[in-house]
């Protein structure tokens, strides 16, 4: 099958990743430090942690929807023990504009907070995998890490994982969202969705960010724009393969990211 690479993600990726010569390779693991933050157990039963990313002085790594260029983080947990299911919740990004291209991401230090339910409650829970994301400066060193660690069932309340999930976006209904519609139309490479959102304004600009909620469709830079007490935000959808484009509004997801807080806003109905 023929993959089709939209102009904007062949610069992303033409960004990203970028050649070094031999005598200038270095590792990621030279330039940042992965280790799980311990909350012990929540009433529910559930182990809380965090999984800390420590980035040396000057680089950044990236959110789930890195922007126009950038790495998003993948995770492979299917060597650890008594994993049942995991959670995890995505503090509210930073967006960097670096010679006209976005990206969306941390730097210095990000806490990504896990929620792990046990498949086993009597037994103890190994969080151990991989972690493969890219980390920025002017150049972007793209690389795995390792995290191998027992959960500790009778950790106390840890003041770094409270603080990391105080950071998430605000709910919809934290948000005074009272509608989300999105509008589908055809265009030369796939679709145009039109969002809009009847929300209070978050603050300042507004920077909206689309997740198709499919790893075949891939969405462009937004435009956002008010109109009166509400947000309408356009992108373009693409299919990253040939074949026919089918965009499932429950399962679109729309962040805004406005000065004051950020708002997860997930599915969208017709309009």
């Amino acid at each position: 099958m023929r993959t089709r690479f939209p102009s904007l993600l062949g610069l992303a990726i033409a960004l990203t990743l970028v050649a070094m010569p031999p005598a200038a390779q270095v590792r990621v693991d030279d330039l940042v430090r992965a280790d799980v933050l311990d909350g012990g157990l929540t009433k529910r039963g559930t182990y809380l942690g965090a999984l800390r990313l420590t980035l040396s002085d000057g680089w950044k790594t990236y959110w789930r929807a890195p922007g126009d260029a950038g790495i998003p983080p993948q995770f492979d947990w299917s060597r650890s023990q008594n994993l049942g299911q995991l959670r995890i919740t995505w503090p509210t990004p930073h967006v960097f504009d670096q010679n006209g291209v976005q990206s969306i991401g941390y730097d210095t230090q990000v806490i990504l907070p896990v929620e792990i339910t046990p498949v086993d409650p009597d037994r103890p829970v190994r969080l151990r995998g991989k972690v493969e994301l890219g980390i920025c400066k002017d150049i972007c060193v793209p690389g795995t890490l390792v995290v191998d660690h027992e959960l500790d069932a009778g950790a106390g309340r840890n003041p770094a994982i409270a603080a990391a999930l105080a950071q998430r976006p605000f709910s919809r209904k934290e948000a005074g969202v009272t509608s989300a519609t999105c509008r589908l139309a055809p265009v030369a490479d796939g679709m145009q969705i039109e969002a809009r959102i009847a929300m209070p304004s978050a603050g300042g600009p507004e920077i909206a960010v689309i997740e198709p909620g499919s790893p075949r469709i891939w969405a462009s830079r937004t435009d956002s724009r008010r109109d009166g007490g509400t947000l309408v935000v356009t992108s373009e959808l693409i299919p990253v393969t040939d074949g026919p484009l089918a965009v499932d509004r429950s399962a679109v997801r729309i962040t805004v990211l406005g000065q004051r807080h950020a708002v997860d806003i997930r599915g969208c109905t017709p309009g």
